[in-house]
């Protein structure tokens, strides 16, 4: 199962507390995939877009237990007993609009319907399909409500209202109340993490390594020029010490070098007379 079917299903299961709650997320049910109308004998009947059980079964409980509506369940047909107060699950609604745990709930009824995730281990993408510009903008002023940055790209024939942001996404998952989707999201953002610092590190350790190695390589050029051209004779005891010690000692480092001099020498100290050496063999070629 896909970790964007995981939260799904986490989602579906999750409890809806209160009336307006599930008015809130039914409204969301009915926005995304339903078409209400009525019958000639004057039922009024839900079709609901989907062949997901689960998603039937939940719409299906929160009008029979949560709203006390008398319905019945067919396929993905919902025929209600009584006069069917459409109003209250309008997507616009003053109370969903205004409560936060409507929002909530709405968000989370949207997401069933209509949202998806990437796999957190390749890309952190959140998104909404909106099959019209007004509903995006509602779902992105929803989300807005908590803080939370969203943007709308249009994308074929829907209004796609998504977040790519890591801590935006584990915002939303908790607003959601997907809390086991949350802390999977957020070990795997850990690993991640862990795995990009690693990386940098050792690129960086690889550089240095390359560039102590290069540096080395042409002391070596720059001393064995010298030694066979001018000989170490004339040279100053300081710069004869380090010479004939990097030259015995290809892969060691100035600080290492700087140790083996009596008296020890720090690094800057040893890397200024290597400079004096460069110098040197600089003005050999120039001859």
């Amino acid at each position: 199962m896909s970790f964007s079917s995981q939260v799904r299903e986490e989602l579906l299961k999750h409890h809806t507390n209160t009336h307006d709650e599930a008015c809130a997320e039914l409204a969301a049910f009915i926005m995304f995939l339903g078409k209400i109308h009525r019958e000639n004998n004057g039922k009024t009947v839900l079709v609901l877009e989907t062949d997901n059980e689960m998603i039937l079964q939940k719409v299906f409980t929160l009008f029979k237990k949560k709203i006390s509506i008398g319905v019945g369940m067919r396929d993905n047909v919902l025929t209600f007993e009584a006069d069917f107060p459409q109003e209250k699950f309008d997507w616009r609604n003053q109370t969903i609009y205004e409560n936060q745990e409507c929002r909530r709930a709405f968000l989370r009824g949207a997401y069933v319907c209509a949202g998806s995730m990437s796999d957190p281990e390749k890309s952190y993408h959140l998104e909404f399909d909106c099959h019209n510009e007004a509903l995006a903008e509602f779902v992105q002023e929803f989300i807005g409500a908590f803080d939370i940055e969203a943007k709308i790209v249009e994308r074929k024939k829907y209004h796609v209202v998504y977040l790519k942001e890591g801590s935006a996404i584990c915002d939303l998952l908790n607003i959601l109340g997907a809390h086991v989707a949350l802390m999977n999201f957020e070990n795997y953002r850990i690993l991640k993490e862990i795995k990009n610092k690693v990386n940098r590190k050792v690129n960086c350790e690889t550089a240095n390594i390359a560039k102590t190695v290069n540096a080395a390589t042409k002391q070596v050029q720059d001393i064995e020029l010298i030694k066979n051209t001018i000989g170490f004779g004339d040279l100053q005891s300081g710069l004869r010490e380090i010479a004939e010690l990097r030259l015995e000692y290809h892969e060691a480092t100035l600080q290492e070098l700087g140790n083996m001099l009596n008296p020890p020498v720090g690094k800057s100290g040893v890397n200024h007379r290597l400079r004096k050496l460069s110098e040197i063999a600089e003005g050999i070629r120039e001859l």
